[in-house]
């Protein structure tokens, strides 16, 4: 078996501390030291902790859950929507550290550009993704249209993000259930 690259190294192991700490109580040694590999390594691979924080930011957005459901033409709309949000439940009740992208929207501030663009980069994503579930049940006649549904898919990841907190809040899914059950019966013709 073929010994994983420093670069690989480097990034799953700030991926596994940053979701447990944070981006700030996280420092470049607790990672190579996690690692076990030399702290100039990560210099040889990374400008700063940023820019790992921001690369990591964007794998994690693009495939910490399968979302290939919501674009499945196969599936009804609505029926993708309610899948995906049984997946990411599914998921963020086995998961005690919470969602990678809402700990760093905890942290990112002005001294975190290539955070910020990351994390706008992962949440348009997202939503795009969402909004155009959302815009074919409108037009199959399964979700209410007063709503736009760009709008409606910006609401849902911020709702859905504050559930996943309040989840690690309080040890148990009754969030993610609640908004999974508010959601669908809010936004169902």
């Amino acid at each position: 078996m073929a010994r994983p690259s420093v670069r690989h190294l480097i990034q799953k192991t700030g991926t596994k501390l940053f979701t447990e700490r944070g981006f700030h109580a996280c420092s470049v040694q607790d990672i190579t030291d996690a690692a076990g590999v030399p702290k100039g390594s990560f210099y040889n691979h990374f400008l700063s902790k940023e820019t790992l924080a921001a690369e990591i930011l964007i794998a994690y957005g693009q495939g910490s859950t399968d979302r290939s459901i919501l674009t499945n033409p196969e599936v009804p709309a609505l029926i993708r929507l309610k899948k995906h949000f049984a997946a990411l439940n599914d998921y963020f009740s086995k998961c005690d550290e919470g969602c990678l992208v809402g700990k760093f929207m905890a942290d990112v501030s002005d001294n975190t550009p290539q955070i910020r663009k990351s994390l706008i980069s992962v949440l348009n994503l997202w939503g795009k993704q969402i909004s155009s579930a959302i815009t074919e049940g409108q037009k199959q006649g399964s979700i209410r249209k007063d709503l736009k549904a760009d709008d409606l898919a910006a609401f849902l990841i911020d709702a859905y993000e504050g559930a996943i907190l309040r989840t690690r809040v309080e040890k148990k899914p009754r969030a993610l259930k609640a908004f999974v059950k508010i959601v669908f019966s809010s936004i169902a013709v």
